[in-house]
């Protein structure tokens, strides 16, 4: 826990550009708050590596979100369910439901299908504000938590020197 908070503050505080870091939070909301075994949260996983945004913000996103799912999860079950047996969308879940990818998603169920349509419209809002607070962060509090008590602690600590030598070695680490 204590290396997976160095290395956000370390993401927070390098030379990345924001909307680097605020796609990988925004990427881990849309798989932390729908369930995990479904089929796009492998193409998550795949623009994640693909695209090389920073792993360990979209873990916090992962987690923070994941929690948020959980909690949610009765909300995204009757969304899904109003969808899903909405009579104007029953043509398009159907043709859906018909191919490999819908079978293989899940949409026919209630909680995967509200959770989608939740995720997908706050992909661009949580995107969006992630990169403000990013740039704020930067600018009001970089400096004063580079010289916080736990920013010392970490930074005196044998973890922190040895991840600071790995990552010498590995030409500048992630």
């Amino acid at each position: 826990m204590l290396r997976l908070l160095a290395k956000v503050l370390k993401a927070l505080a390098s030379e990345q550009r924001p909307a680097q870091l605020a796609l990988a939070f925004a990427l881990g909301m849309v798989a932390g708050i729908t369930p995990l075994a479904t089929a796009h949260n492998l193409l998550v996983l795949l623009l994640v590596l693909c695209l090389r945004v920073n792993l360990s913000i979209f873990l916090v996103g992962l987690g923070l979100f994941s929690a948020l799912g959980l909690a949610l999860a009765p909300l995204f079950h009757h969304l899904g369910l109003a969808l899903l047996t909405a009579p104007a969308l029953h043509p398009f879940w159907t043709g859906l439901y018909n191919t490999v990818v819908g079978r293989l998603e899940g949409v026919n169920n209630t909680v995967v299908a509200g959770s989608l349509v939740v995720a997908l419209i706050a992909l661009v809002p949580v995107h969006l504000a992630t990169i403000v607070l990013v740039r704020r962060y930067r600018d009001h509090l970089l400096a004063w938590v580079q010289k916080s008590r736990l920013a010392q602690l970490l930074k005196a600590s044998k973890l922190w020197r040895a991840y600071q030598a790995v990552a010498r070695v590995r030409g500048g680490g992630s």
